[in-house]
């Protein structure tokens, strides 16, 4: 049992899984609210060339540099040496971790719509006694699942992805159905949102990052597929799939209700849209499969966050406790490093009462750093080894995206993510302490990120603290 491998499909799904979750089911709202019709198909063309580009620059990684397991961490480290490498492997934790949190808020926020009333209130925004207990069993469950073995795990979200993707279809066809021209071309400019269209194109940048992570996951379970020449197959599969759902989930819906309509639902929005058509079932089907989405999608994330401190412990980078797989070939440590973190965080969101969209806040900006090293590398990467034209312009394009994102992103994540990226820096250096001993030291260029990291952390605490409600 433990030795088996993941073959195309079931790696094709987790990256389905890992990308559709639960954002998709808040698009139309989230999309309506920053952006009209022009502005949203212009932003999806920027993010459907960029993160094909991206989902590229892992398929011809792993085809120059085969050997490479673990992707995100692993690319990094050899590009940009161990620092970098780190760098890359904490942001993306952080990111996979901080989501799967917001995965179970938003499932027993989903639950509640069904339980809840006005004068009870049983598991509210996700937030409440009760989600917070669903939330820690599912934790433990899902623990338990992975545990037993990677291919396992992956049979199972196998089988979850065939039912929240089935949905997803339904809504388009109905939305193909009642789509009206007319209101699709009212004021597709947003003139309502008092901004020019380029900046409503920036302002779909965050939400369409969001959306599109877990684009790696193939990648980053490269060590338990059948054959390495699927993860990059599996990875532009399934960001083409992703990309046609997102798309026309989120414009046919401007073709249902007006934009100033659709801004004001609640979510998730597809909900409301799909009652819209045929009545209160189409609510009760798409909160249905938010519920099944988001907890396969927890599913896979949970593998993706367990696999990062193991093969960054293997290269000196996390601590020396992560380096070690059960019975069932599990980083069994790192898995639960990452269960106590989840549980910590659920507590947090207990006690402070935070909801959904404070975590994707988070989560997401730690992920704008780590995704842009990914197409630096493969350019750095191609040019060495005098690759062909197209991967070089590949690798070219994936870093002018990345950084590109940085830039549509603002200067307030990028300062939030600097937060965030601090005590990680202390974790490395005790890990590389522990690796090395007394011999350990740190080169020229690590000491410089590290002191420009310190200075970007005292502007973020200023910042915090003077301008910006992190709320």
């Amino acid at each position: 049992m433990s030795n088996k491998k993941i073959g195309l499909l079931p790696l094709t799904a987790l990256v389905l899984s890992s990308m559709i979750g639960s954002g998709i089911f808040s698009l139309p709202q989230n999309m309506a609210q920053v952006a009209g019709s022009e502005a949203l198909i212009i932003g999806w063309t920027i993010t459907g060339v960029g993160i094909i580009f991206l989902g590229l620059s892992f398929f011809f990684i792993s085809r120059l540099r085969p050997e490479l397991d673990g992707g995100i961490y692993t690319y990094a480290r050899e590009g940009f040496g161990e620092l970098m490498g780190f760098i890359s492997a904490w942001g993306y934790w952080l990111c996979a971790t901080i989501g799967i949190v917001g995965y179970l808020v938003v499932a027993f926020e989903g639950l509640g719509t069904f339980t809840d009333s006005e004068n009870m209130v049983i598991f509210g925004q996700g937030n409440t006694i009760a989600s917070f207990i669903g939330s820690s069993i599912v934790v433990w469950l899902v623990h338990i699942l992975i545990a037993k073995g990677i291919k396992e795990a992956a049979t199972v979200n196998l089988i979850a992805t065939f039912v929240k993707v089935f949905p997803l279809f339904l809504f388009i066809l109905f939305a193909l159905w009642f789509f009206n021209p007319e209101t699709f071309n009212h004021d597709v400019k947003a003139t309502a949102l008092n901004n020019n269209v380029s900046d409503q194109v920036k302002n779909t940048m965050l939400i369409t990052l969001w959306v599109f992570s877990g684009v790696e996951g193939a990648v980053i379970l490269s060590a338990h597929a059948k054959k390495r020449t699927d993860v990059g197959l599996a990875t532009v599969l399934g960001i083409l799939i992703t990309l046609a759902l997102y798309v026309a989930i989120t414009v046919l819906s401007l073709g249902i209700l007006p934009r100033e309509t659709i801004a004001a639902m609640s979510n998730p929005s597809m909900a409301g849209l799909l009652e819209h058509m045929i009545g209160n079932s189409g609510k009760i089907i798409i909160i249905s499969c938010l519920i099944v989405s988001v907890l396969a999608s927890y599913i896979s994330w949970t593998m993706f966050s367990s696999e990062v401190p193991y093969r960054g412990s293997k290269n000196g980078a996390f601590p020396k406790i992560f380096d070690k797989l059960n019975e069932n070939n599990t980083p069994i440590n790192s898995l639960w490093f990452t269960g106590f973190v989840v549980q910590l965080c659920l507590l947090l969101v207990l006690l402070t009462g935070k909801s959904y969209n404070a975590l994707l806040l988070i989560s997401t900006s730690m992920i704008l750093v780590p995704y842009f090293l990914i197409g630096a590398y493969l350019f750095k990467l191609a040019i060495q080894q005098n690759a062909p034209w197209y991967i070089k312009l590949t690798g070219l394009i994936a870093s002018i995206y990345g950084l590109w994102i940085l830039y549509a992103a603002g200067l307030d994540y990028l300062l939030l993510s600097i937060l965030l990226y601090v005590p990680g820096i202390g974790l490395f250096l005790y890990s590389r302490y522990q690796h090395q001993g007394k011999n350990f030291n740190l080169n020229k260029w690590e000491k410089c990120v590290i002191v420009i990291i310190a200075l970007l952390f005292i502007w973020a605490v200023y910042n915090a603290f003077t301008n910006v409600d992190w709320t």
